[in-house]
């Protein structure tokens, strides 16, 4: 399974060849990039070829293994790692024992007898990485392997806010690696509030995707979240959501401040904003926190700026109608206002 292997609200993989053509036509200094959202990882990983430094970004725990399951150079045992994939397709899942996956998301969002897999190999990854038997990078990539292997058979419309109740679930789990990549970039990995990292970093290109509605994403992926951490919290309600945590301020009626404060404090010399013209959704959770016109106010403070667009089909996982969806590219040559 490659990077762009997964469900993930917002992901801009089918949106990159033309993405990618704007930030090198209008981005001539495009040697270092951070991506400050990082999401799925594909921004990142589309732009390897062009640029040797990268710095990414994200506030999920499960972002960052995947981040350091796909683009960390360390060594690591294939075919060590191809045995555990060979078990794991061959269990008798009947004579596992029940865990914390199997009583808690046992024949909701997994058919139950895979969640018992599940969470056998979580465990068994984890006792594997404390007693030395894997390494660092050798966990991150069975670990990344097994949120890409479940994420494909979930019974979700694509996240995990709920699963979807009054249907047979199919036993669709099958364990299979991840293809990690293999670069000779300079590639840094954050875990950490945007604004703050923004502070510290110096780049040539920023690419800024923020969440723009209310739906926080530690919530909409709470399941990958746990399962990540596994600290086998509590879970409540009938979507088994652990006590909040990781709520973004993107996601609040703050978003144009906090947005505000991140655009003013980005040390680079382009920055890339995507936006989708949700902002006037029929459903408040769809709605944009950050208007279009709050965003063209807070760019042009920083430089000279550009916006394109195209059509595009979004994921829509819920009711809300789509109509005439257009995604937006905004790019700012930042300090260059009297260019002609």
């Amino acid at each position: 399974m490659h990077i762009n292997n997964r469900r993930y609200t917002g992901s801009k993989y089918k949106l990159m060849p033309w993405i990618r053509d704007l930030i090198l036509k209008e981005c001539p200094e495009h040697e270092s990039l951070f991506d400050v959202f990082g999401g799925t990882g594909v921004v990142t990983a589309e732009l390897l070829d062009v640029t040797s430094q990268n710095i990414i970004n994200d506030f999920l725990f499960s972002n960052e293994v995947v981040y350091k399951a796909f683009f960390e150079q360390d060594e690591y045992d294939h075919k060590k790692l191809k045995g555990y994939e060979e078990k794991y397709n061959n269990m008798n899942l009947d004579a596992l024992p029940d865990n914390y996956v199997s009583d808690n998301y046992g024949d909701k969002y997994f058919r139950y007898n895979d969640a018992k897999l599940i969470g056998y190999i979580r465990e068994e990854i984890q006792t594997d990485l404390d007693t030395g038997r894997i390494s660092q990078r050798e966990f991150n990539i069975l670990l990344a392997s097994l949120l890409y292997s479940f994420d494909r058979c979930a019974n979700t419309v694509g996240h995990y806010e709920a699963y979807i109740k009054g249907k047979e679930i199919r036993s669709e789990f099958v364990y299979e690696l991840i293809v990690p990549i293999v670069t000779d970039n300079s590639i840094q990995i954050f875990r950490m509030d945007s604004n703050e990292l923004a502070r510290k970093v110096t780049a040539d290109i920023a690419f800024v995707d923020p969440p723009y509605n209310s739906r926080q994403y530690s919530r909409f992926y709470h399941v990958m979240e746990t399962i990540t951490k596994w600290e086998k919290p509590e879970l409540a309600g009938i979507a088994m959501k652990p006590p909040e945590e990781n709520m973004s301020d993107y996601c609040r009626n703050s978003a144009p401040k906090v947005f505000a404060d991140l655009i003013k404090n980005l040390n680079v010399k382009y920055i890339v904003v995507t936006y989708n013209n949700t902002y006037d959704s029929k459903s408040s959770s769809s709605r944009n926190k950050i208007t279009l016109e709050q965003i063209k106010e807070v760019l042009n403070k920083k430089g000279k700026t550009q916006i394109f667009e195209t059509d595009y089909h979004r994921f829509n996982a819920g009711k809300t109608d789509s109509v005439d969806h257009k995604e937006l590219v905004f790019i700012t040559r930042v300090g260059a206002w009297n260019e002609v």
